[in-house]
C-alpha cells in the first residue's frame, strides 16, 4: 500500500516527516513523481490538478490536508463511491475564532483610524468605540466558537445558516433570512463552505442590503466575494472597509486593486493554517479504518459539500 500526497506549490516535507514517525513502514509518493500509481490507495490532497486521480486504480481514500474540501468536489472525475474525508482540528478552530476577533476588535477600536492619525500627528479622542453586533454566515464548529467567544466578550451576536436549526444558542436565521439578518448586524463574518449555493454570495445584491457602514470579515473562500462588487460597496460607503484573508486569485496579482485600497486590510490566506502534527494522525488513523472496513472520520457529505 502507498500514500499519494498531491499539492503543487505547497511544500509536503513538514507532513512527511510526522508520518514517518508515526507510521515509518508506510510508503509515501510525493506529486509529481509518481512511480508506482497501482500501489497507491489513498491520496492526501490540496488544489491537486483535475483528473489526476484517474491514474489510481486502487484508490479507497481521498483526504484533504485541510478543513476545505472544496477544491476537491470541484473535480467532477472523482467517482461517486469513493469516500472523501477533511481535517478537524482543534487549533484550526482556536486560530481562526482569535483571528476573527482581531478584526471586530479592529474595528470596535478604530485601530486603523488611529494609525492614520498617529503618521498625521493629530490627537482624536472623539468616539473611541464602535457600537458592534456581529454577523457571522456558517454557524459550523468554526462559526459557532466565533460566536460563542464574541458573546463572551460582551458583544451581541447572531449567526446565518443554510439549514434549520431547532436548539442553537444564539440568535439564528436560515438563508431565506437574509434581509433580516444583514439589518441586525454591522460586522459581517463569512465563514461559509464554499458551495454552488453560496459561491459569489457576498455581492452587490448584499451589500445593498446591509446596514450603511458595515464591515466585511472574508476568512471563508476567495470565490464567496465578488470583488468588484466589495470596490463598489466601499466607495458608495455601504461598506466601510473589510478584512480579507482569501482571494480569487491568490497569490493576489501585483495589478489587483485591493493592494491600492486604504479600506481593505489583508492577510496573505493565513487565518487558520492545519498542523501536520495534529492533522497527520487523523489521516493514518482512517487508513486503518479503510483496511479495517470501518466507519472512517469525518467523512464530507458531497450533497452539502462539506
Amino acid at each position: 500500500m502507498s500514500l499519494a500526497i498531491i499539492c503543487p506549490g505547497k511544500d509536503p516535507s513538514s507532513w512527511i516527516e510526522v508520518i514517518r514517525n508515526l507510521e515509518p513502514e508506510l510508503s509515501i509518493q510525493v506529486y509529481p513523481e509518481i512511480n508506482d500509481p497501482d500501489a497507491v490507495e489513498v491520496v492526501m490532497l490540496w488544489q491537486h490538478p483535475p483528473g489526476i486521480l484517474n491514474e489510481f486504480k486502487n484508490l479507497k481514500l481521498v483526504s484533504s490536508m485541510g478543513a476545505g474540501v472544496d477544491h476537491i468536489l470541484k473535480d467532477q472525475s472523482i467517482p461517486e463511491n469513493l469516500p472523501i474525508v477533511r481535517i478537524v482540528d482543534d487549533r484550526l478552530t482556536w486560530s481562526m475564532t482569535n483571528y476573527v476577533i482581531m478584526g471586530v476588535l479592529n474595528f470596535h477600536r478604530q485601530i486603523s483610524r488611529y494609525q492614520k492619525d498617529q503618521k498625521r500627528k493629530v490627537w482624536d479622542m472623539s468616539n473611541p468605540e464602535i457600537p458592534v453586533t456581529v454577523g457571522v454566515m456558517g454557524v459550523g464548529a468554526l462559526g459557532y466558537d466565533v460566536l460563542d467567544k464574541l458573546d463572551y466578550m460582551g458583544f451581541p451576536v447572531v449567526g446565518l445558516g443554510f439549514s434549520e436549526k431547532d436548539d442553537f444558542n444564539y440568535p439564528y436565521y436560515t438563508k431565506s433570512q437574509l434581509d433580516e439578518f444583514l439589518q441586525k448586524i454591522n460586522v459581517l463574518v463569512c465563514l461559509l463552505p464554499l458551495t454552488e449555493q453560496t459561491e459569489g454570495i457576498l455581492n452587490r445584491a448584499l451589500f445593498e442590503k446591509c446596514n450603511p457602514g458595515t464591515y466585511l470579515i472574508n476568512v471563508a473562500r476567495g470565490k464567496h466575494l465578488v470583488e468588484e462588487d466589495l470596490l463598489e460597496a466601499l466607495d458608495k460607503g455601504k461598506v466601510s472597509g473589510a478584512l480579507l484573508d482569501v482571494y480569487q486569485s491568490e497569490p493576489l496579482p501585483e495589478n489587483h486593486p485591493f493592494w491600492n485600497q486604504e479600506k481593505i486590510t489583508m492577510t496573505p490566506h493565513i487565518a487558520s493554517v492545519t498542523n501536520p502534527r495534529a492533522a497527520a494522525p487523523q489521516i493514518l488513523e482512517n487508513i486503518k479504518r479503510i483496511k479495517a472496513n470501518e466507519t472512517l472520520l469525518n467523512v464530507v457529505n458531497r450533497k452539502k459539500g462539506y
